[in-house]
């Protein structure tokens, strides 16, 4: 026992001093021992934190991937059978604003003649978005795919064109309303100016250059008192800055027209009405006010004149559309270039019969059957402008334009749409009544 006691623990200092070193060591190993392991444990914990974010990172990029409205082989498929032309000599069209008003039935009409389109929209909140997905799910139940996109988009528009050979655009998508450009004169610049510069940069890169038909307005003669209206007439007055967007639209689309070779042709609207129609508009708000017993308001002109519009039914607007592009000459541009003059139009499309809107509440009463409560004020500061009223001549002679149907034959069909899609006096409603209206 006594020599392992001597052993294990020596009496000697030399022994004890040596040992002591040992010991030294040994503790200076454990603890680099212990801090190697640390420093392992540090690395695993930090690639552990790197692949984690590196997945989240896929899983974020995979989600928008599959999140994202439009790309992939799926909906480059859409996109094609819905351009595919189904008649003769037919047009592959590209319709921006196609779940708009004026946009859904244009949309229809061509594809009802066997043309090929392809439908793009933003589908905003400037009115009930509800309606507009109510219109794409008209759409596509005939087989034309709307794209949920913005004009803006300059990556979504290369894309589009990259996919389909496009020989048409019909650009309706804009910024909408007179008053409204009080609240939010930004959205005017965003869709108005800035959406259509990148819509005309896509057409004067694709190959082959589209023509371009596009929405103007009867704001752009602004206030102008020569009536009727003319082409030729004064527009560098406009009375709001939806009317100066519009303006600016033309001005622009002859600049690439002039300077690109792209056909355009301008379409200066005059108040269209009808069944799919705007909720903001006067008529609609109208019906729905009477409807629910709430009072309307109704404007009116210095020294108390009544206002008055040039009332255009969406099926006459619609054959004016389809007339522009089925005369629509070839632009004459390639890879950006000009190669000669192109083809350059501008056609007032209105009904040519003014009708005041007192007259406008008269018919309305008739057909739902009650009484307006009116509350007759004088027209505000708001842009508005007192009436307007279309000479269609120059429509008339190049287009074949003529149309036919009154206001009253118009509001009537009207009524019967809006009674029916907001289940009114019916017990279907909705969209599948809806559709079967038009």
């Amino acid at each position: 026992m006594g020599s392992m006691e001597d052993e294990l623990f020596p009496s000697t200092p030399g022994k004890v001093k040596i040992e002591r070193t040992h010991a030294i060591n040994r503790q200076l190993h454990q603890c680099f021992a212990s801090t190697s392991t640390m420093f392992l444990w540090a690395l695993f914990l930090i690639a552990l934190t790197a692949s984690y974010l590196s997945f989240q990172s896929f899983v974020d990029s995979s989600s928008r991937y599959f999140d994202a409205s439009w790309g992939g082989m799926q909906w480059e498929k859409q996109i094609r059978a819905s351009a595919t032309v189904r008649r003769p000599g037919g047009f592959s069209v590209l319709v921006t604003g196609a779940a708009g008003f004026v946009g859904t039935h244009v949309s229809l009409a061509l594809r009802k003649r066997g043309d090929g389109v392809v439908g793009l929209d933003n589908l905003n909140s400037y009115y009930d978005p509800s309606l507009k997905k109510a219109r794409v799910a008209l759409l596509d139940s005939r087989g034309v795919f709307v794209v949920e996109g913005d004009i803006n988009d300059a990556r979504l528009l290369a894309k589009l064109f990259d996919v389909v050979p496009f020989t048409h655009v019909m650009h309706l998508a804009a910024q909408a309303g007179v008053r409204y450009a009080i609240e939010n004169p930004a959205s005017y610049v965003h869709s108005n100016i800035a959406g259509l510069v990148a819509l005309l940069e896509a057409c004067k890169s694709a190959d082959p250059q589209p023509a371009v038909v596009w929405a103007s307005s009867s704001s752009v003669y602004g206030l102008n008192e020569k009536v009727p209206f003319s082409e030729s007439d004064r527009t560098d007055r406009p009375a709001s800055l939806y009317a100066a967007t519009k303006k600016a639209g033309e001005e622009i689309t002859h600049t690439y027209n002039h300077i690109y070779g792209l056909s355009t042709t301008g379409l200066r609207f005059f108040t269209v009405y009808g069944p799919w129609g705007r909720p903001d508009m006067a008529y609609f708000s109208f019906t729905r006010n009477i409807l629910q017993g709430k009072p309307i308001t109704v404007y009116r002109g210095k020294d108390r004149v009544d206002l008055a519009r040039d009332f255009t039914y969406i099926d006459d607007i619609v054959k004016g559309c389809v007339a522009s592009l089925d005369t629509a000459e070839k632009s004459t541009g390639t890879g950006g270039r000009k190669r000669g003059p192109a083809q350059y139009r501008i056609y007032n499309l209105g009904n040519t019969s003014p009708v005041t809107v007192p007259a406008l509440v008269g018919i309305l009463e008739h057909h739902l059957k009650m009484k307006a409560k009116r509350n007759v004020v004088e027209m505000p500061g708001n842009g508005d402008v007192p009436f307007t009223h279309a000479n269609i001549s120059l429509a008339r002679a190049e287009l074949g334009y003529k149309p036919t149907t009154n206001l009253e034959t118009g509001l009537k069909r009207f009524v019967r749409w809006y009674l029916l899609y907001y289940g009114y006096n019916t017990r279907s409603g909705g969209l599948a009544g809806s559709a079967k209206s038009l």
